[in-house]
């Protein structure tokens, strides 16, 4: 069996006041041809479907169109869960409609998929609170998918029935996952689990979450799972939510984050986008690999003295979204300004740099200006350290987090 897998489309997301919708569709159009071109059997979308709880007409109508295509009018298994971006009420809405065509959207931890066959054999056979077991056309061996769409550390005890519970979380999706493995999954089928939720090896890296991005790891919010906490059953694990290609265990099962299709802030500037295509077997490890994708625009941070080089570079780069900076002795006239504009039609921002490369306070106490060419969490960290007299602490910076990811959370 052949499983595609994506996750964080961030439908309808803007970086400052661009669109990416434009993009957004020529990429899915990609990943569709992909999908036909790997003839896969199924496509596992872990979460972040959208970019907000309330998303636009035109994004809603991109990502129904683009699901259909991918379900070939349910000769494929399509399966979709919510992340902590969307709203999983907004995202389960369609699922009696979608079944007709072979797409399975789960927006909650506890929701149970009803059963269903379609003409063309594809069908949901045995379901349970967070467990489906799907039959795929002209395949005889049947796909098991653990699911376990977003949800904060409070509201997934809620939904699991353990709020009174002590212990750590990570400890009682173990032992979900792993009561639902012992009793559907052997190694007479696909074995796989699909989540959005932060997942890191024990005592491994612990990679940053992407600028812009609702944290997971916040007040709240749901502390990281280990890759341990996997059943021993399971044969891969598609995750969503970290925005570039990041492999937390390989060794074992495969645990995969596939990354976002488009980079959509600054941070992501060069990284190259992809899916994941994964070959399985019954009872053998996964096989997996990137397909990357070339229909995004790149993301450029970009830094010059002399306004002609700018202009001349920006020229010759028509096909990018830039963070501009601007080093002079002096000032940046409206006229460079315009020139600059004129020259490229996506540059997201023009950070005006001294050339003293001054920081928030000077030698003698005195104010200068701030480098605009520093992030937010930078700039916030020197404001800090400038009104108080030291660093804040991790804390503080978690809280201040929070707060920039806090619209269209609820």
């Amino acid at each position: 069996m052949k499983i595609l897998h994506t996750s964080d489309w961030h439908l309808g997301k803007k970086l400052e006041k661009i669109s990416r919708l434009p993009e957004q569709e020529l990429v899915l159009k990609e990943i569709c041809e992909i999908a036909d071109k790997e003839d896969v059997n199924a496509v596992v979308i872990a979460g972040d479907l959208y970019d907000v709880f309330n998303p636009g007409t035109d994004a809603i109508e991109l990502f129904y169109r683009t699901l259909k295509i991918l379900s070939k009018n349910g000769k494929r298994a399509v399966i979709a869960l919510a992340g902590n971006h969307d709203s999983p009420d907004r995202i389960e809405a369609p699922a009696p409609l979608a079944r007709e065509c072979g797409i399975i959207f789960s927006g909650y931890p506890h929701t149970k998929i009803k059963p269903f066959m379609l003409e063309t054999g594809l069908g949901v056979t045995k379901s349970e609170k967070g467990f489906i077991e799907i039959t795929v056309p002209g395949n005889k061996v049947p796909l098991r998918v653990l699911f376990t769409p977003y949800a904060n550390e409070y509201r997934l005890r809620t939904y699991l029935g353990d709020e009174q519970r002590e212990g750590e979380f990570r400890e009682v999706l173990q032992e979900m996952w792993g009561g639902l493995a012992k009793k559907y999954c052997d190694d007479k089928g696909i074995n796989i689990l699909a989540t959005h939720l932060y997942m890191v090896k024990k005592d491994g890296e612990m990679p940053e979450e992407p600028e812009d991005e609702k944290p997971i790891l916040h007040i709240g919010g749901a502390q990281p799972v280990y890759t341990g906490n996997v059943p021993k059953e399971m044969q891969y694990v598609a995750l969503g939510h970290l925005h570039r290609h990041i492999e937390a265990e390989a060794k074992q099962c495969p645990v995969v984050y596939s990354g976002s299709p488009v980079a959509y802030s600054m941070s992501e500037a060069g990284q190259k986008k992809s899916v994941i295509i994964v070959d399985l077997k019954p009872g053998k490890l996964a096989k997996f690999r990137r397909v990357e994708l070339s229909k995004g625009k790149s993301l450029e941070r970009k830094k010059f003295k002399a306004i002609n080089k700018a202009v001349k570079w920006l020229s010759d780069n028509q096909n990018a979204l830039v963070e501009l900076t601007v080093v002079s002795d002096t000032y940046l006239s409206a006229e460079d300004q315009r020139r600059l504009r004129d020259a490229h039609p996506g540059i997201v921002a023009i950070i005006p740099e001294t050339a003293s490369g001054a920081d928030s306070s000077g030698d003698n106490g005195e104010l200068k200006l701030a480098d605009l060419s520093k992030s937010i969490d930078e700039l916030f960290a020197d404001y800090f350290k400038y009104k108080h007299a030291q660093e804040p602490s991790k804390e503080i910076v978690s809280l201040f987090k929070e707060i920039l990811a806090a619209e269209d959370v609820v």
